[in-house]
């Protein structure tokens, strides 16, 4: 007999009730510390006192009304993204997989309107874009697809870092636009390097096509940039944006240039809750906070002293641990024993993390997490390993 929760998740035997920070408790008292944020999504920890004292007051007040009408909130959001990024414009979405929907409607009609028939989408092996029929399309991986069909047609996937395979497609001119995450996350935490990112632009450029980034999971402060993209000193046309933006809130949003989004006039797009008062209050003190340059240059610093640790972590357990990738605080640690059996450890040791494709483990803690807490971390880490080292003696 089916559950009275559709049973697509095989969950964990573990509930919480209430969190402070890095630390999460049981419903049976227990502490755990979180290196996994809701997957990156809690970018401020658990009940972190100021998104706390802006949904309590924004609650008091008003919720939501629809996009019928003007909402304050949603412009003043949307006048933090314009200022501090390359867009012009934005779209308020509920979450990522919803921005991929947008973003890839966003490419093609930008086509449509030029007159132009551009509707194929370049993606990258690995890559994951949300469960919607356009984001299963975009990734094309068979974990996602299979017994979906038919895909949403239109799309062309690629090896990861393959760009002479990416200047062939574009030299077709049917191409409409790239879409790629700057730093993989559910492939296993693979970063694009600064130079691959940039050619990908120059390549894009020279056929005419517009470039996507996913930054749904790498994006806001979690590499100890606003955006991963700014390391490589490239910009998107568009770009996706979701998780850590709402601090746990449900909220996603598309950045574009005027260029890009132009032919998303009125009644082309829209959503019921995208952008509601209360989604979009909570938004804007996360961005207002992590978009802080002191505030980003503690991530950095964390970042480098998490990485230390790990790297020494690994060199203490190579039979457990190949490496340590990653970059800031989306942190993979590449598995030589398999990462779901290093991730039951963990879970003995009343740590949290997340698996990943390419059997990895990913790091993924609050960018509040406090030194302390990631010294805990570690030897919580050291107790898994062990642990995975005494079951395979």
């Amino acid at each position: 007999m089916i559950p009275s929760l559709l049973p697509t998740y095989n969950r964990v035997d573990l509930a919480f009730e209430r969190g402070q920070g890095s630390w999460l408790v049981t419903d049976g008292g227990e502490r755990y510390l979180d290196l996994g944020a809701g997957i990156a999504v809690n970018a401020l920890g658990h009940a972190h006192p100021a998104l706390v004292e802006v949904l309590a007051e924004q609650g008091a007040k008003l919720w939501h009304v629809s996009n019928l009408y003007k909402i304050p909130q949603q412009q003043a959001l949307a006048d933090q993204l314009v200022d501090l990024t390359f867009a012009d414009t934005v779209f308020f979405t509920n979450s990522g997989t919803e921005a991929c929907e947008l973003a890839v409607k966003m490419a093609r009609k930008y086509w449509s309107d030029k007159g132009e028939e551009r509707a194929r989408i370049i993606g990258f092996d690995g890559s994951f874009h949300g469960r919607s029929s356009a984001g299963i399309a975009a990734a094309g991986g068979e974990k996602l697809t299979a017994g979906f069909g038919p895909l949403l047609p239109g799309f062309t996937h690629l090896p990861f870092g393959d760009l002479d395979g990416l200047t062939n497609e574009l030299a077709e001119g049917d191409v409409a636009a790239v879409i790629i995450e700057p730093v993989q996350g559910e492939g296993g935490i693979r970063p694009v390097p600064d130079d691959e990112l940039k050619a990908i632009r120059a390549a894009c450029d020279d056929a005419g096509a517009l470039l996507i980034f996913d930054e749904v999971q790498c994006g806001m402060g979690r590499t100890g940039k606003l955006f991963a993209h700014e390391f490589s000193g490239v910009t998107p046309d568009i770009m996706m944006v979701a998780k850590g933006i709402g601090g746990g809130f449900p909220l996603g949003a598309v950045l574009a240039t005027e260029d890009a989004a132009s032919g998303m006039v009125a009644g082309t797009h829209g959503s019921t809750y995208g952008g509601n008062p209360l989604a979009c209050a909570v938004g804007s003190k996360v961005t207002e906070i992590v978009a802080d340059p002191a505030f980003l240059a503690e991530v950095s610093r964390k970042a480098g002293l998490f990485r230390q640790k790990l790297e020494g972590l690994v060199a203490e357990h190579p039979d457990v641990f190949e490496g340590v990738r990653g970059s800031g605080l989306m942190l993979g640690l590449k598995c030589k024993a398999t990462n779901m059996d290093v991730l039951a450890k963990c879970y003995d040791a009343n740590l949290l993390c997340v698996p990943a494709g390419d059997n990895v483990l990913r790091i993924l803690p609050a960018l509040t997490i406090e030194d302390e807490d990631i010294s805990e971390a570690l030897t919580r880490l050291e107790t898994a390993a062990k642990a995975v080292e005494g079951q395979s003696a």
